[in-house]
This record gives C-alpha cells, sequence and structure tokens, in this order.
C-alpha cells in the first residue's frame, strides 16, 4: 500500500506533525479546508475509526514517496499544481532509535531526581498514554521514599490520579507544603479545566521567593480538617498528562495555562510512530524491568516481544500495558496464548 508523510496536519484538534500513515485516498479540499484520507494503524487509539481524514492547509503539508505518486492517489487543486516527491532521508536503526528515546526518557529520571531534592519547582511531562511516562517518575519517588517508609515516618510525596476539586487541590497542597515534599498529578486533568484550580497552582509555583496560597471564602471542609485559609507552600509539583494544551478551545484557560506553562520545566514524550513506541517497550525489556514480576525464561520473555513486533499493525495499541496483557495470557494458556491475543488485543480485520 502506497503511504503518505503528514508534515504538519490535525486530526479531532490532536497534532499530526511528521507521521507516515498507509493511503487510502490522496489530498482533498471540502468545505472545512483540505485533507487526507489515510488507514490509521491504532495511532489515535484503539477506540477511533481505522480509516480517517486527517486535516491539513494545503498540499505543501504532505509528502509521500515516489510509488504512491499514481493516478486517483493524488488529487491536486489548481492552484498547486506541483507534487513533491519525499526523498527517503537515511534510516535510523532500531539502536539508534532505542538510544534516541531512551536518552529523552534519562532526563525525565534526572529531572524527577531534581524535583524530589526541591532544585526544581515543577515539571509538566506531556506524552501518549503506555509509554511509562508514570513508571519513570514513580520509580525515582518509591527510591526516595524508601527511608521514609522503613522507619516508619510519612513519605513526603503522593500521586493524585482521577478528578480533583479546586478544594480538594488547596487541601491536598496543604498537606505536602513542606519542603522536599513533591505531589504528582498523574492524568488528573481536571485541574487544566478549571480556573480557580489553575488560578490556585500558579500561586503554589510563582517564581517568587515565598509561594503564598489564599481560600478567600467560608468553607466548613477546611475547618472541618484543619486547614489554615492561607499558607506558603514550599513543595514541588509534577504533571503527567496526554493533553496538548494548545488544543484547549477556552482562550481564558489557555492565557492560564501558558502562565503555568511558565513556572514550569516541559518535557514532550511523544512518540510519533508505531515503530518508536514499540522500540520504547523493547528498551524497556531489555534493561529487565518489563516482566520483572513474571518468572519469565529468555525465550518467553524474546517470544512475547516478537509476537509484537510482528502484529505491531494489528494490535489495539502499542504500548506496555498491551504488553502486560499478552503476558498475561501466557499463564492463562501457555500452549495457545497467540490465539488468545489474536481475539482479544487485536483490531478486527
Amino acid at each position: 500500500m502506497s503511504t503518505v508523510i503528514i508534515k504538519n496536519g490535525t486530526y479531532r484538534n490532536q497534532p499530526v506533525n511528521n507521521v507516515t500513515f498507509n493511503l487510502v485516498k490522496g489530498y482533498q479540499t471540502g468545505a472545512k479546508g483540505g485533507y487526507v484520507t489515510v488507514k490509521s494503524d491504532g495511532f489515535f487509539g484503539p477506540d477511533l475509526p481505522e480509516v480517517v481524514r486527517i486535516n491539513v492547509n494545503g498540499i505543501e503539508d504532505i509528502e509521500f514517496t515516489a510509488e504512491s505518486v499514481s493516478a486517483g492517489e493524488f488529487v491536486a487543486p489548481i492552484a498547486h499544481p506541483q507534487v513533491h516527491v519525499h526523498n527517503k532521508a537515511p534510516v535510523e536503526t532500531d539502536e539508534e532509535v532505542i538510544a534516541r528515546i531512551g536518552e529523552r526518557f534519562d532526563i525525565l529520571d534526572q529531572m524527577t531526581k531534581a524535583t524530589i531534592a526541591g532544585d526544581v519547582r515543577a515539571m509538566i511531562v506531556v506524552g501518549p498514554p503506555g509509554v511509562g511516562k508514570s513508571y519513570g517518575v514513580e520509580k525515582q519517588l518509591e527510591h526516595s521514599g524508601l527511608f521514609d517508609q522503613l522507619s516508619g515516618r510519612r513519605v513526603k510525596y503522593e500521586v493524585i490520579k482521577g478528578a480533583m476539586t479546586p478544594i480538594g487541590l488547596y487541601c491536598t497542597l496543604y498537606k505536602h507544603s513542606d519542603k522536599n515534599n513533591v505531589i504528582v498529578f498523574d492524568d488528573c486533568d481536571s485541574v487544566f479545566q478549571d480556573d480557580l484550580s489553575l488560578n490556585i497552582l500558579k500561586a503554589a509555583l510563582d517564581s517568587g521567593k515565598k509561594r503564598r496560597i489564599y481560600w478567600n471564602s467560608d468553607s466548613a471542609m477546611l475547618r472541618r480538617e484543619g486547614v489554615p485559609d492561607m499558607f506558603d507552600f514550599k513543595g514541588s509539583c509534577i504533571f503527567i498528562t496526554n493533553l496538548q494544551f494548545q488544543n484547549l478551545k477556552s482562550k481564558k484557560l489557555q492565557d492560564h495555562l501558558e502562565a503555568l506553562q511558565s513556572r514550569c520545566h516541559f518535557i514532550d514524550l511523544t512518540l510519533n510512530t508505531l515503530r518508536d513506541r514499540f522500540l520504547r517497550i523493547k528498551q524497556i525489556y531489555l534493561k529487565g524491568e518489563l516482566f520483572a514480576d513474571y518468572d519469565f525464561s529468555q525465550e518467553q520473555g524474546d517470544e512475547v516481544i516478537n509476537f509484537m513486533e510482528t502484529n505491531q499493525n494489528r494490535l489495539r495499541e502499542i504500548s506496555l500495558r498491551m504488553a502486560l496483557k499478552i503476558a498475561d495470557l501466557t499463564k492463562v494458556s501457555a500452549d495457545n496464548w497467540k490465539a488468545l491475543a489474536a481475539t482479544t488485543c487485536m483490531k478486527n480485520s
């Protein structure tokens, strides 16, 4: 099947930059502008259609291999008669991709350690689900809190998942307001979509010497919990999210988020291709961490990884969670796990 490279486009407000897809139908224009029809192969998630239209501003935003230029596949508007043929760049080896991705996750480890030490006040970590963002951060936190746990003292970090109200955020910040405390907001995206929560976070992470937070309304909850209506926050925060902030439609929230981002270090762990995502999984496997809780021989582990590589275009998603799902099936049936995986983990052909 022919392929097309989307240099700059969007799908459902999600940016698509320099990603290669199998081409279904070439460039066309409609009421909302130009678009290209492609096979998603699970790139946008398992619950979205197999064939999608990616919006582009014009023909200059796409490139395709020479073999993809054939009658009926590419419809060029009269104003743009020139066809851009993609000259293939040198292809990275698997080892080079693993090293490139590994370097970015090593930086995440370093920045997490700096946040725990109090040298970094805040960090935003963005990337697709299932590539180990949370795993890396929580691993460093657990290591730092091991001595406190052994001595029976309260650990100095908390991982918050799910929804959180503004007053819940205020109370959590108070609970961990001491120096060297860290709060991790893991897919707790409600705090990014509420202007009161964002104002509280901006105060907590302000660049000034004193970061004082106020709750300027009467609250029975604060009285019940013994939380004052004013305190100084000396801790740090880590935000782990799949959100693309630039795609939020509210101008008011955009302004708040820009102010929050200016107070935070930003790490983008986006992996644009299925190959990158698979090699990230392979990287963790080669470090001996992926199946650490499984009584696997080298051969069994290799078999699961090879199965994922062979079927990466058919699996519902390429993620660490999918690797563990397949590993679980080997315990269900050592002889028939591939058939089980084909039924429960793959898209219908």
